[in-house]
């Protein structure tokens, strides 16, 4: 499952718009910002855009690699962008005339060296995770979940990517499978109940403890049951997903008997977001 998250990254005071993608494991930035420090121009788009053809015409594999994510424009909506990863973007750049293009390499290699050592020091990426957290307002308790549930989680995907499961789609699926088994809806469905609209909100971040944990449960047991199971390929992965969050919905039916009230719940971190 693609999980992108949106954010700002400066070069020398001036704003990139960057997105992580967690499947691919790299960052991917807004071209136009890229071209607009670069170039100086104060038309960006219509200078890629011939950048583009000229590239194009001159049989540059760079245009045809060149990807699109939804990012948060300047009237807070979300629009498809123009991306590039590290590397495409250093190819970029030499196709610039600029006396910005050493700072940019430089700007450009402090973002990827911070990823590396997010790689070889765990516990370094789940600080920086936990001050985001703390930034927005969530509570020592709820971020705790949330930080075991990411744990959970890659544990999972771990598992799949082992197993032959591809990212991207399969996940996604695998993904709806758990959810409707344990919550009986699905992810694009649960967004609705929180009243979440934007692609770019990623609904754990609006789960209260309880979903967590049963969102938690339900990964922790597919996971449990692959592995026992050894379970290979999609459809006996989709299996084991059916069933580790049948055990997550279970568990949450009884306690919903047991306390009388339902455990999904419409609330979710909008305005206390919003309100940083």
């Amino acid at each position: 499952m693609m999980k992108n998250k949106d954010t700002i990254k400066l070069f020398e005071h001036k704003q990139i718009r960057s997105v992580w993608d967690e499947d691919k494991g790299k960052w991917y930035f807004s071209i136009v910002d890229v071209v607009e420090i670069l170039s100086g121009t104060d038309r960006p788009r219509k200078y890629w855009s011939d950048l583009k053809s000229k590239l194009k015409k001159e049989g540059s594999e760079l245009s045809e690699k060149i990807g699109q994510l939804k990012i948060q424009s300047s009237d807070g909506k979300y629009y498809a962008t123009d991306v590039a990863d590290a590397e495409q973007l250093l190819r970029l750049i030499q196709s610039i005339p600029s006396p910005n293009a050493e700072p940019f390499k430089r700007w450009l290699a402090k973002v990827g060296s911070e990823r590396l050592e997010e790689i070889e020091n765990p516990e370094l990426a789940s600080k920086r995770m936990r001050e985001i957290y703390t930034a927005k307002g969530y509570s020592d308790e709820w971020i705790e979940k949330r930080m075991r549930g990411i744990v959970v989680r890659d544990e999972l995907t771990n598992e799949w990517k082992q197993r032959g499961v591809r990212a991207g789609r399969e996940y996604a699926i695998l993904t709806a499978e758990i959810s409707k088994a344990t919550f009986g809806i699905t992810p694009s469905q649960y967004k609705n109940v929180k009243g979440l609209q934007k692609s770019s909100e990623n609904l754990r971040d609006h789960m209260t403890d309880l979903e967590l944990i049963f969102t938690m449960l339900g990964e922790a047991s597919t996971t449990e049951i692959a592995k026992n199971k050894d379970a290979q390929g999609f459809p006996e992965n989709r299996d084991a997903a059916k069933q580790g969050g049948s055990v997550a919905g279970k568990a949450r039916k009884d306690l919903e008997k047991r306390s009388g009230k339902k455990v999904i719940s419409k609330q979710n971190y909008k305005a206390l977001e919003e309100g940083k």
